[in-house]
């Protein structure tokens, strides 16, 4: 029943994602999201305060299926950052907005979603652009189509507690989050997009939700940590800013295509949306902005350490070898004279003939 009901709340997010005809032109295409190398100094809490150094690329939140400036989202730019330690890459999405939140219904509550490029024929526009009707695609028919996506519905997560990928859901071998709805997607077009690890019969895997995340807005001043019975933990209408914080592996474990592989040094493509309650009234399925009218590029960058590393010669094999071949040549030289010494004393030495009797 509770996967029915998943696959019931994709089909009307799938709807929230579905563009029709031609893709839209826009001026403010592209742009580029850095995630240096930065170890050890982002934990996992929806709170700002540890990404203050690094820099953020700004992107103005348009109509994702009709891309005009004039209709951009009020509360204005979405400020993206990224980093790596090496080993998994984090997201920081900033977004001003008044405080709305209603427990249970997440159409009046903000909702984001990451995008990323698997297959090489995957189109930012139409969610992967494979052109498979509802009921059609496969894992043949629609390869080199597919596209990555977490989608995170707040309506029921808790500001600052982790949500994403779990023993529960992940043992059960899809992408799911019965807890607080961050979910690990592929899609090769609006009408097709599952849970990882579920879809037609010949693309079943088992899979998981390598995705964890939390949310929290600044007009949020009780830090000790909410409970469920604390909702809706501010004040409505309040002013203010949400963020939105993820992290999940460089590479993951995935075989069917399912999941976008991170390298160090090696750009790739993503997209950002955001869907809002404006003036308090649930957002509809078309009601989304997107963070730019194409992908954008995440550039994971090596450590400044690695990147201006050369390494130096090998001075102490030089010495070592240089040191034995001295010796080496010590040993020569003291062999020679001592077997001419010996040869010397043997020819200069005195035999006397003992009498016979």
């Amino acid at each position: 029943m509770r996967l029915l009901l998943v696959a019931a709340a994709l089909v009307a997010c799938a709807a929230a994602h579905e563009h029709h005809g031609e893709a839209p032109t826009c001026a403010g295409g592209g742009g580029r999201v850095v995630a240096e190398f930065r170890p050890g100094e982002v934990t996992l809490d929806g709170h700002p305060a540890d990404w203050e150094a690094v820099e953020a690329s700004e992107f103005a939140l348009l109509p994702a299926l009709d891309p005009d400036d004039d209709k951009a989202y009020t509360g204005g730019k979405v400020a993206v950052k990224a980093v790596h330690d090496g080993v998994n890459v984090f997201f920081m999405l900033q977004v001003d907005g008044d405080y709305a939140y209603t427990k249970g219904e997440s159409k009046k509550c903000p909702s984001v979603a990451l995008m990323f490029q698997v297959g090489e024929k995957a189109t930012y526009y139409n969610m992967g652009g494979c052109k498979d009707l509802p009921g059609s695609c496969t894992r043949k028919s629609c390869r080199d189509h597919e596209v990555d996506i977490m989608h995170f519905s707040v309506g029921n997560a808790i500001p600052g507690r982790l949500y994403g990928g779990n023993h529960i859901d992940n043992a059960a071998g899809n992408g799911g989050d019965r807890f607080g709805h961050l979910v690990d997607v592929y899609a090769w077009n609006p009408h097709c997009r599952y849970l990882d690890g579920i879809g037609p019969k010949e693309n079943n895997s088992n899979a998981q939700n390598d995705w964890h995340g939390a949310w929290w807005h600044s007009s949020l001043t009780f830090h000790s940590g909410f409970v469920d019975d604390d909702s809706p933990y501010g004040k409505k209408d309040d002013k203010g800013t949400y963020y939105f914080e993820f992290s999940r592996p460089l590479r993951t474990m995935d075989q069917f295509q399912q999941d976008a592989q991170f390298t160090i040094g090696e750009p790739s493509n993503m997209a950002v949306a955001f869907w809002y309650p404006t003036d308090g009234k649930p957002w509809s399925n078309s009601q989304h902005y997107s963070a730019s009218c194409d992908w954008v590029t995440l550039d994971i960058q090596p450590s400044l350490e690695a990147a201006r590393y050369r390494p130096a010669p090998n001075r102490s094999w030089d010495a070592a070898t240089a040191f034995a071949l001295l010796l080496s040549v010590v040993a020569v030289c003291v062999s020679i004279f001592v077997g001419y010494s010996a040869s010397k004393n043997k020819s200069g030495v005195q035999f006397t003939q003992l009498a016979e009797t």
